[in-house]
Parts: C-alpha cells; structure tokens; sequence
C-alpha cells in the first residue's frame, strides 16, 4: 500500500493548483499525508484485526477507520464522510466518492483469490460507500491491484478493468478537460487513474503522470499508485522519503502490515 501513501503525498500540493507539468519536485516540505493515506492505513488496521477473514472485515473496518481516522480530523475528508466517521451509529450513506478507492489497495494486496478480493473490497467499502458506484469504484482497484500482482500483462490487466470502466479516454483528454479539482467521484477519478496507469512506464512515471493531468491530484495518484506498485514495484529511495511524512503511529501500521503479507 506504500504506492497510495506515496501518489497521496505527492499529489498533495497539487490538490488545489493543478500542474501540467511532469518535472515537478516529488517531495517538499508542502506536501503531506491526508485523509487518502490515512484512510488506507486504517484499512489495512482493519485488515490485520480481522486476520484477512471476509467475514470478519465489515464490522473491523468501522471500527478501525473510525478509530484511526479520529486521530486525524484535520486531513481533508469529505464533509458527509468526518460526520460518519464521528458517528456513534455509522450507517452507510449512498456514496459513490472517490475515498472508496482511494483506500482499498491494502485489500489487492492481502486477498488470495479473486473472489476473496471482492469479497474483500466491499467488506470495507460498504460501511460507507454503498452506492453502486462507489463499490465499483473500489472493487476495480482492488481487483487491479490483485491481478498485476499475480504477474498480469497491462493488456491482461485492461481488459478486466474494461468490465467495470469503458476507457476509451487517453490522459490528453483528461489533460484538457479536467484540469481543475473537478468532481471527486469513482467514474472520474478511478478511469482516470487507471489510464494513467496504463500510459505510465514505471512507478514514478505513473505518479508524475496522475499528478500533471490534473482533477484531484492526490486521489487519483493514489489509486493508481497502489497498481503501479504491484505491477512495477516501488524504488527503496521513494519509499523511505514518503515514510518521513508519517507519524509513528501510521508508519507502524505500514510496517505491520508489510510484516503481516511475508508471514502468513
């Protein structure tokens, strides 16, 4: 999941001034976590506190992203999001937003089948995001990311994402008409992540690519940053300069987690 953290902290600073370009600085002291990687990482918690098991994940991914979001009030979520996050009887709330997929890469990573996957994705999508979309939003890539670890070609991997998403789109088209914040909602960012993916050709490619298209900088970074990791790998130097932007408390929930997928 290290490849989300890193596309959130780098498109950080971009979220409300778009750039075109590709030859910005990956790392700077305005950039910063915020709720996409926060978000991921109580996903992963939840993960780890139920032990993988699908059955259990629904009630521990409440419980965790309540938990560990609390932490963080400050970070840039959703308006109708913090209210459910502070809830003292979450209920989920029809929405098709972008924070579905924004968070689900750790379950890409930890599935073993592909029915576990999405059994998986809406474990941890419905408490919140039950809308059609927004579950669709989330089971794409968390199904992304488990198919280009299992070694997938990018044709492979396209034509499973085209059953979710018709992506006829390219990265100029995207270039010219969302270079704004733009809406930030699953059948926007979650296309547009993943055709930035399939243009990319490593990982930080892939990132400076998500970030100089523009639209919500940061959450489309860090959808596509989890498949890019599973399908390129992550350099050692970009993930020890993202881990410098967490506190302790979310870097052991990364290193946890990392722990947890070599030893099970």
């Amino acid at each position: 999941m290290i490849g989300t953290i890193i596309g959130d902290i780098v498109g950080s600073r971009f979220e409300f001034r778009n750039t075109l370009r590709t030859d910005f600085e990956l790392f700077t002291s305005e950039n910063t976590f915020t709720d996409d990687t926060v978000m991921t990482c109580a996903v992963a918690r939840a993960i780890l506190d139920a032990e993988g098991d699908p059955a259990r994940l629904y009630k521990a991914a409440i419980s965790s992203m309540q938990r560990v979001g609390r932490q963080y009030p400050d970070c840039g979520y959703g308006a109708r999001f913090i209210r459910w996050m502070f809830s003292r009887r979450p209920e989920p709330y029809g929405s098709f937003g972008n924070g579905s997929a924004m968070r689900v890469s750790p379950v890409g990573f930890a599935a073993r089948t592909l029915e576990e996957c999405k059994a998986m994705s809406r474990a941890v999508t419905a408490p919140s995001h039950d809308h059609p979309e927004g579950l669709k939003g989330a089971e794409a890539t968390a199904v992304a990311v488990f198919l280009a670890r299992q070694g997938k070609t990018k044709d492979e991997l396209r034509a499973a994402m085209e059953a979710y998403y018709t992506l006829d789109r390219d990265r100029a088209w995207y270039r010219t008409n969302w270079d704004g914040h733009g809406a930030e909602i699953c059948q926007i960012s979650v296309p547009q992540a993943l055709t930035c993916f399939f243009e990319s050709d490593g990982f930080e490619d892939c990132i400076r690519k998500c970030v100089s298209t523009g639209g919500d900088s940061d959450t489309v970074a860090a959808i596509a940053g989890g498949v890019a990791e599973a399908f390129y790998g992550v350099p050692d130097g970009l993930r020890e300069s993202a881990m410098i932007f967490l506190d302790e408390p979310l870097r052991e929930i990364v290193r946890s987690f990392d722990h947890w997928l070599e030893t099970r």
